[in-house]
């Protein structure tokens, strides 16, 4: 079909999106075009055609009733964080934690590639909204992919359909996200990101963070320059509600690089003794947090997603055991290896073993893991056991402390509390943490990931913490700020800290100083807990994990701090005075 006699779309009362449709549909000459409504008859006959066509495979239905499995090409199994581009006019305005080309220039390359690629092929208008339908903390967006399989990943990832649609039209903006799969050629691959115009043009990639624009793409890179200019912040965070046996409910927001714990600790389940005195735990979010302050001066977040893309391998009945109760029907896995009855199975799962791996090919050890270790789940957010009705609140959760962490061998303690805002954001922003399979690359090499935000920063990360430390103002009732380290290691190799449920224990002592209750000993990177305050009751520590986990190490924090100063330098004259104050202020008082 020639698109210039393509039929017309639906009537909509926002001529943008018609005109923009349009212009699409001419460059990507399609062979239909498809306004996604959301329904369940939608998504019946898209799953239907991707079973026809073998895009999707039937699990067991017994044991996983509406679940399927997809394969990725070999190549398309993760973010290529080298081959995504913010696009602004100046290059310091994406800063050097950014990969930039010029928005001319990068254009041009990418509709080069759009030009006729969906010949054949359906074109999808996805309307979704980010966030409760009918919070003003919400904002939209319109996919337009010919993938269906991206098409059902945004039903469940996001509020997609009529009702956004209708929200959309009475708003009058939205953000703009063009994405096809291409070839599948990781030569012809690119994710591009243009802030001021509110826009995100991928190609060449199916995987989940390069393909579903709702997700990475729209509420962190484009959404955090938004929160910029709007006044709130757009961040890599889980959202968790603690409710102590008072009935009294703290909510906690923590950033955490990919695969290094968020869905877990979104989803703890409290160790026996804490569930018999009363403790819950209600997920809201377990990646992204939308925060705003309230006319009370506190952060109030939402979660700006509908459901979960969870990394599968590690997550078992021992290490999460409501995400694996999310996902037993209703889900899509992505590269994750089947079992002889056709369940899925990935690594840490149990100890059955998988007849067919990630590629389909006959299980064999010598092939490497049977799952791919980047292999995920999709699922709504409402399946979840602890899932909070609050993470429909338009209004948001307030939010008493904000938590940043990652994964450190050596140094880092089990937790400490940042002294301030100002030495909060310091602690955020040079927060360190050994990467992971959830990017290309090679995995274990420490990298500073400022608040988790390296990879998805939509700009300069200096003008990023001044934001962050512009929110510091007369009458704000701003979080307490803490860090952790979940991944402290003995000399044998092996974790000092039981982790999982028992990392209650530290949220609760973070709720306790939030309250003003709880204990604790000064020192110049903050305020560390000594053993006796927090609850250890039926923790076995050795002598080494107690003082690994509550030390404090002058000598390979002086390191520690010298190497912070240098990457604070690396952003030049745009990073804030406060932060290299906060910076020197903490060496010297190492050095005393």
């Amino acid at each position: 079909m020639n698109a210039n006699s393509l039929p017309s779309p639906p009537p909509t009362a926002l001529e943008a999106l018609n005109e923009w449709v349009a212009e699409v549909a001419l460059l990507t000459q399609p062979e239909r075009i498809q306004w996604c409504d959301g329904s369940d008859a939608e998504f019946d006959a898209l799953t239907a055609q991707m079973q026809a066509d073998g895009t999707l495979l039937p699990l067991n239905d017994k044991t996983h009733p509406g679940s399927w499995l997809h394969r990725s090409d070999p190549d398309d199994v993760a973010r290529v964080e080298h081959l995504t581009f913010v696009c602004h006019e100046r290059e310091e305005d994406a800063g050097p934690n950014n990969h930039w080309m010029a928005p001319a220039e990068a254009h041009a390359k990418i509709d080069a590639l759009f030009e006729g690629c969906m010949r054949g092929r359906t074109m999808y208008v996805i309307p979704y909204c980010m966030g409760p339908i009918d919070s003003a903390l919400s904002r939209c967006g319109v996919e337009i992919t010919d993938s269906p399989y991206v098409v059902a990943n945004m039903r469940l990832m996001t509020r997609m359909g009529a009702a956004a649609l209708a929200r959309i039209e009475r708003e009058g903006t939205f953000v703009r996200g063009l994405h096809s799969t291409g070839e599948l050629d990781p030569n012809r691959r690119y994710i591009m990101h243009f802030p001021a115009e509110l826009s995100i043009k991928s190609y060449g990639s199916g995987y989940g963070g390069n393909a579903l624009l709702g997700k990475k793409c729209h509420a962190l890179r484009i959404a955090s320059h938004q929160a910029r200019s709007e006044g709130w912040l757009a961040e890599h965070m889980l959202i968790v509600g603690i409710e102590n046996p008072q009935g009294e409910t703290h909510y906690i927001a923590a950033a955490f690089p990919s695969a290094c714990g968020k869905t877990n600790l979104s989803m703890l389940i409290p160790p026996d003794a804490y569930r018999e005195k009363g403790w819950k735990v209600w997920t809201v979010g377990d990646d992204i947090c939308w925060m705003r302050p309230g006319e009370d001066g506190r952060l109030y977040a939402i979660n700006p997603e509908a459901g979960y893309f969870g990394v599968a391998p590690g997550t078992s009945d021992k290490s999460n055991p409501n995400a694996l109760a999310s996902i037993q029907r209703n889900t899509i896995f992505t590269n994750v290896a089947v079992t002889d009855d056709n369940q899925p199975w990935w690594e840490g799962l149990d100890d059955r073993v998988p007849v067919k791996d990630w590629q389909g090919r006959d299980f064999q050890p010598g092939n490497g893991p049977a799952a791919h270790p980047n292999s995920r789940f999709t699922v709504s957010a409402k399946q979840c056991p602890s899932y909070s009705p609050q993470a429909e609140a338009p209004q948001g959760v307030p939010i008493s402390a904000i938590v940043f962490g990652g994964r450190r061998a050596s140094l880092v303690p089990l937790v400490f509390e940042a002294r301030d805002w100002t030495h909060g954001v310091l602690v955020g922003a040079s927060m360190g943490s050994e990467t992971t399979a959830a990017a290309t690359g090679q995995v274990g090499v420490m990298r500073r990931d400022p608040m988790a935000m390296k990879p998805f920063c939509g700009y300069n990360f200096a003008d990023y913490f001044s934001h962050w430390l512009s929110f510091d103002q007369p009458g704000a009732k701003l979080p307490k700020v803490f860090h952790v380290n979940w991944f402290r290691k003995g000399d044998d190799g092996q974790f000092l800290w039981p982790g999982f449920g028992d990392n209650l224990r530290v949220l609760e002592w973070m709720i306790g100083r939030v309250s003003g209750e709880a204990g604790a000993v000064d020192t110049p990177i903050g305020a560390l807990p000594r053993p006796e305050d927090l609850d250890l009751e039926g923790v076995s520590l050795s002598e080494e994990a107690v003082e690994e986990l509550f030390g404090f190490h002058r000598e390979g924090w002086r390191g520690e701090f010298d190497g912070i100063g240098e990457f604070l330098g690396g952003f030049g004259a745009r990073m804030p005075d406060a932060l290299h104050a906060e910076q020197q202020r903490i060496a010297a008082a190492l050095r005393d």
